[in-house]
């Protein structure tokens, strides 16, 4: 099934679950100016994150001992958002699937700025210190739900590049068409065990 004959007539492959970015070591990083009292670190108090996210302590040491790394960022001392990086193995509830993450990947999820803190510019910032911060890794991977714009606009004034849209296609499974460079759209769809619709060209 080529692109072509999924989009005939205006027409979408199936219902849209969202894109995929990436960045690569040695992309362009855009210069952000600095936030003053912004510091982000490797977060080392679980109770604490277990309280802003709201989750039970049990899940999130079961998350770190499953290789997921919190970061936290502060804002003049003040816990404002944080978010994790899977370095093993990581999964998405919204599309029901599990992937192993190959050495030199990080897919990076559950990012969260508190309400009182959005609009400040400090997820981009986040984002940022993490692909500094995970100096091991050389690709890194994030997404977001179809209708999340504001996700969105961190996501690329960090300097990922939207690489992919995710699709749930008629029978139920999942298939992406690339929006960036194939070879990174080929590389993000191996990650999830997707179908990359493109390929069939």
């Amino acid at each position: 099934m080529s692109e072509s004959l999924l989009r005939t007539e205006g027409t979408l492959p199936g219902e849209p679950a969202g894109p995929l970015y990436t960045w690569w070591r040695g992309d362009p990083l855009p210069t952000l100016t600095a936030l003053p009292g912004l510091a982000i670190e490797l977060a080392r108090d679980l109770d604490l994150l277990a309280e802003l996210s709201d989750l039970p302590a049990h899940e999130i040491q079961s998350r770190v001992d499953s290789g997921h790394r919190p970061y936290l960022a502060r804002l003049d001392g003040v816990a404002v958002a944080y978010g994790w990086v899977a370095t093993r193995n990581a999964s998405i509830g919204a599309l029901d699937i599990s992937f192993s993450i190959p050495r030199g990947n990080r897919y990076l999820w559950d990012f969260v700025t508190l309400p009182d803190w959005r609009g400040r510019g400090i997820y981009p910032r986040l984002l940022q210190a993490i692909l500094k911060h995970e100096g091991e890794a050389s690709r890194f991977w994030i997404g977001h739900d179809a209708p999340n714009l504001a996700s969105a606009r961190g996501i690329l004034k960090a300097g990922f590049a939207r690489i992919g849209e995710i699709y749930r296609l008629p029978d139920g499974s999942l298939g992406m068409l690339a929006t960036g460079p194939l070879d990174r759209a080929r590389a993000g769809a191996s990650l999830l065990g997707i179908r990359l619709l493109e390929a069939d060209r």
